[in-house]
């Protein structure tokens, strides 16, 4: 079946009524623990879900992704789990699959690979997260870097959960916004708040949105043997509100992959691996002493450590001005 709202709704039903894990991980989702901790004016959510374990934990070095099979391909997935495709209009070569993500972190979680094993590497596929977006106004799409939160970085994918969940998606109007550039139908600001190196991309036009996209990624800083910058992405269709009608996209630019605190021994360990999700305000904590720990201070630590510093985003806007 072909990916569109109704197929969507009916493809949940069925693989939460089917597939025993997934929906006793679903039904567990309404059980989970949720605390609110306030840093520097902005609301996180902390969610205590140790199912989610499989992901904070995932080994994603070279040696151990080459010893294991890729669990986003077809021929490995259980056979129970069920998807829709979902073409791009820009790319009808390379199909996606729309899949129930069975380790949920939304009520409504969904993880859309590439049917073809492929890195995950953003650019040239940037298009089909906007389209995505607009195919699916109930959700917020996200990607996350090879060495940013991808669980798979050797399978291209994005994801998506539905919309409100992410406590950035209604701060946005409140945060400062310094201007960057502007055309008639595209603007690019950068982010001020408790997200140092945060780029907001909003625009009433995909194909502007996608060329801008595409110019401010050849100036972000890549590390030395990776293929890519260090980025997570949000993107949404906004159908409500000062930006409706307008595709957003927020950049997070990174400096690290896992913050020390991940790394750290006995009392000091905090088991959170950061990604897109984390990024838009709800962190994740698939250990429970992890999250009756967790206060603004470990969160300030950890966001200052992960995303790059001000000077180096002062320096990146510089460059974003140089390319538009």
């Amino acid at each position: 079946m072909i990916l569109n709202t109704k197929n969507l709704a009916a493809l949940f039903e069925e693989q939460l009524n089917s597939w025993e894990q997934a929906g006793s991980n679903y039904e567990a989702l309404a059980k989970v623990l949720v605390k609110e901790v306030t840093v520097d004016g902005f609301p996180f959510k902390v969610q205590f879900n140790p199912a989610r374990i499989v992901s904070s934990a995932a080994k994603v070095d070279a040696k151990s992704i080459s010893e294991r099979k890729c669990f986003l391909c077809k021929e490995n997935r259980p056979a129970i789990q069920k998807g829709l495709e979902y073409i791009n209009n820009e790319n009808t070569e390379n199909p996606y699959t729309v899949l129930i993500n069975p380790f949920p972190i939304f009520p409504k979680h969904l993880t859309i690979p590439l049917l073809d094993h492929t890195l995950q590497l953003i650019s040239g596929r940037f298009d089909a997260m906007l389209n995505l977006a607009k195919e699916l106004p109930g959700y917020t799409l996200f990607y996350n870097g090879p060495k940013c939160g991808a669980s798979a970085p050797d399978h291209f994918h994005f994801q998506a959960g539905n919309k409100g969940f992410l406590t950035i998606e209604s701060e946005l109007q409140n945060m400062e916004l310094e201007p960057i550039s502007q055309t008639n139908n595209t603007r690019v600001s950068l982010v001020k708040g408790v997200f140092s190196g945060l780029l907001l991309l909003d625009s009433n036009s995909p194909f502007e949105a996608n060329e801008i996209f595409e110019k401010i990624l050849t100036v972000l800083p890549v590390k030395e043997q990776e293929a890519e910058p260090m980025i997570n992405i949000l993107s949404w269709y906004a159908t409500s509100g000062v930006y409706e009608g307008r595709y957003i996209t927020l950049i997070y630019l990174r400096d690290k992959h896992r913050p020390s605190h991940y790394f750290a021994q006995d009392d000091a360990n905090i088991l959170l691996s950061p990604a897109s999700v984390d990024l838009g305000g709800v962190l994740i904590t698939p250990l429970e002493k992890d999250f009756n720990k967790i206060s603004e201070r470990e969160i300030k630590e950890i966001m200052d450590e992960i995303l790059i510093s001000e000077s180096d985003t002062k320096a990146i806007v510089n460059k974003i001005k140089t390319v538009l």
